[in-house]
């Protein structure tokens, strides 16, 4: 083993999910390196919204407590959100009930309500959540990180052999289904359109009677327009007729966006799994391995309670 790393743990993967678990790691006094493959500019959580709110991920009991412990923390980070990319910001929940919602989230979601004809003309639910721009967040996660003594490199892992440490967290995402390898771990491809924000303050999420999703954050600088949920497609190029769909569909929701100023397209490949997958796992040569992926697109609204969760399973 190399005697660089012979007391240090190295996560691997260096998405929301990782960075945070980085960050909760250090900050709790262990020696880390951060391996990414790519720098966090090139991560599919660059790419993403980012509400705050579960989005096909299970399991349920643990995604509500992971949840909720991210919830607590993005709401002390939103006391600084040119810092930390962190709002709090209001807006309709569209096609979810209030009486679900208000059974797992209203103890520490205060004011959900029945969203108003005015505000969305389908049934929904209004609240004020965490909306956050990764832009800001991943660079100050980064920065969190190295202040802690946390130490990021980009490297590519073939094969947790390669790492030499006693304890390696793998917060690979879509990685893990070569590096583990883990072929329940699937693509599932997110288009976003990037427009001039015609002053629109809240967000807005929608299952229209098509079952076609549309969604608008209003993030600094620009209005980010969703979005698609494709399974099992990998193509990370932007397609014309698919951001032509998307505009449409947030235009018929709000029309002044029909006339905004296209600014860029995204497209990120979420790491979906049937369940997450956070366990322990010891290697036949005595290392440990900690998982900590398949959050698919709801990296954002658990990283803090998994990233917790992953750092007391590298602990014990």
């Amino acid at each position: 083993m190399d005697s660089a790393l012979s007391d240090e743990i190295v996560v691997v993967g260096g998405g929301v999910v990782g960075l945070t678990t980085a960050v909760v790691l250090a900050e709790r006094g262990r020696r880390v390196r951060l391996w990414s493959r790519d720098p966090v500019e090139r991560t599919t959580s660059w790419v993403a919204g980012a509400l705050w709110w579960p989005y096909r991920i299970r399991p349920v009991a643990a995604v509500r407590a992971w949840a909720l412990r991210s919830l607590d923390v993005y709401a002390e980070l939103a006391a600084r959100p040119e810092v930390t990319g962190v709002r709090m910001v209001e807006g309709v929940l569209g096609e979810t009930d209030l009486d679900e919602a208000r059974s797992w989230a209203s103890v520490r979601i205060p004011g959900l309500r029945a969203s108003t004809a005015e505000e969305y003309a389908g049934s929904g639910t209004w609240a004020r959540l965490p909306l956050i721009d990764m832009s800001t967040h991943l660079p100050w996660l980064r920065e969190r990180f190295v202040a802690a003594g946390g130490v990021v490199e980009e490297r590519t892992v073939t094969d947790f052999a390669e790492v030499g440490a006693p304890v390696v967290v793998n917060c690979t995402g879509l990685g893990a289904r070569s590096v583990v390898p883990d072929p329940a771990v699937r693509p599932v491809r997110g288009q976003l359109v990037l427009v001039e924000n015609p002053g629109i303050r809240t967000w807005l999420v929608s299952k229209g009677a098509d079952g076609e999703m549309a969604y608008f954050f209003p993030q600094p600088g620009r209005l980010v327009l969703g979005g698609t949920a494709e399974d099992d497609v990998w193509s990370t190029e932007p397609d014309p007729a698919v951001a032509e769909a998307i505009v449409r569909r947030c235009a018929a929701l709000r029309p002044e966006i029909a006339g905004a100023r296209v600014l860029g397209h995204r497209v990120g490949l979420r790491p979906a799994r049937d369940v997450v997958r956070l366990e322990r796992e010891p290697l036949p040569d005595g290392r440990l391995l900690v998982h900590n992926y398949g959050q698919g697109g709801a990296g954002v609204t658990v990283a803090w309670g998994c990233a917790e969760e992953a750092a007391g399973l590298a602990a014990s």
